[in-house]
């Protein structure tokens, strides 16, 4: 956690949230755990490079831990307002050293680990089936395309523990029987996994980049420590695309949550927009398709906001939006039928979204909130009423409706629609 989370990151939480919404509204108990990296994530895959937190504390001049904690205050932050449910635990690396220590203590005691001149790393040669989830060509990766083979004894070994260069110039490292250093980004995941979730989880996600590297370093620390499965089911969410090509720091494109609010895009009309894509598609982005997303999504609030309670449930509409999201989460499906639903002449319609919107996350029924500078002309409409300047309240009224408005008015005050 060394900066801001853009739209892309975001789109990979979004997914995994409508999973456990799913997994709720389907009736079961989910443990929800997420990680925190905050030591150990060097700015190279090859595990070469300097660890991009300790970067970071150099480049604000502060302390690894204080970046750390601010850039995970605003990740929470966005979370909030994205309606991503809340985690049951948020574990951060530098607080289970311990565990990661004991999680190499055993692989080494099991023949996995050799030592280098700047790390004790995985011999991946040794377990059966690396690289089964990429489905990896190991004889066919080229030489440091994807790891440095300096020190290494095979193309695919990754490190378990790095030493540092030199005592003091990082902020973070600890003591360890194999030396002064930290440990390498893949260990901590396994280790505070078996820590709050046991040998094997049922569901892990992520995203699809995390997939040759991560993830396959994952299952082979892991398997070859326990001998257990790691996980019955890998679910991968594809890239957020800018002009057909990933969101990234090269390639650009990296909007933040609070980037999109200062342009007017409220966070919940970035999760409507990630609904019109399947989680395995990419979703190209555009501010275009934001604004038809903001526009359909603002034209549904207000569609929900005048349903009355007629105290019934669709439940043929429900049946048909349950089919969707247990369809591998086929949410452009499930957005269909809701749609589907408003424009018929069905009943129960404010009990059945009140339904889908467990799912959907969208906060459907809440009322739409003016923004200030209607109310403030509302106000003066007002004012203008009760001093019986009707030409004024007109004007006003003209002024509010051109902000996309309509004023509706009773006996002291007034409530405001949009168009």
């Amino acid at each position: 956690m060394y900066w801001y989370q853009h739209i892309g990151n975001l789109r990979s939480y979004i997914f995994s949230d409508v999973l456990k919404r799913v997994l709720l509204y389907d009736g079961f108990k989910v443990n929800h755990v997420m990680n925190v990296t905050d030591v150990g994530h060097l700015t190279s895959d090859a595990d070469e490079g300097e660890d991009k937190l300790e970067e970071a504390a150099k480049k604000e001049g502060k302390k690894a831990k204080d970046i750390a904690n601010y850039y995970l205050k605003i990740f929470k932050s966005d979370f909030e307002k994205l309606n991503i449910l809340t985690p049951n635990t948020w574990c951060k690396a530098t607080e289970h050293i311990k565990e990661q220590i004991e999680l190499i203590k055993q692989l080494e005691k099991k023949g996995y680990t050799y030592k280098t001149a700047d790390g004790i790393y995985f011999d991946s040669s040794k377990f059966k089936d690396y690289g089964k989830l990429a489905k990896l060509d190991i004889e066919g990766l080229q030489e440091g395309k994807r790891v440095c083979a300096i020190g290494k004894k095979n193309k695919t070994d990754f490190a378990l523990w790095k030493f540092s260069e030199k005592k003091g110039v990082r902020q973070q490292e600890w003591v360890l029987p194999w030396g002064l250093g930290f440990p390498g980004w893949h260990i901590e995941c396994s280790a505070m996994s078996m820590k709050y979730l046991g040998k094997t989880i049922d569901i892990h996600t992520g995203g699809i980049d995390h997939i040759p590297v991560h993830h396959t370093n994952e299952i082979a620390q892991s398997e070859a420590a326990t001998g257990k499965k790691f996980v019955n089911y890998w679910m991968h969410g594809e890239f957020l695309t800018s002009k057909g090509e990933k969101i990234s720091k090269s390639k650009g494109g990296l909007y933040t949550i609070e980037d999109l609010e200062k342009k007017g895009y409220d966070a919940l009309v970035y999760r409507y927009l990630t609904y019109s894509a399947h989680y395995r598609k990419q979703l190209e982005f555009s501010f275009e398709g934001l604004d038809s997303s903001k526009n359909a999504y603002e034209r549904l609030k207000n569609i929900c906001g005048e349903l009355k309670d007629d105290k019934k449930v669709n439940n043929k509409s429900l049946l048909e939006f349950s089919k969707c999201i247990n369809d591998d989460l086929d949410m452009p499906g499930a957005v269909a039928v809701l749609w589907g639903m408003l424009r018929s002449n069905s009943f129960g319609k404010y009990r059945t979204i009140k339904e889908m919107d467990k799912v959907l996350g969208l906060d459907l029924l809440q009322k739409v909130a003016a923004p200030n500078s209607v109310v403030v002309l509302a106000e003066k409409r007002l004012k203008a009423r009760k001093d019986k300047d009707w030409k004024k309240a007109d004007e006003l009224r003209d002024e509010i409706k051109k902000k996309g408005y309509v004023v509706d008015d009773n006996v002291s005050s007034y409530s405001l629609k949009r168009l």
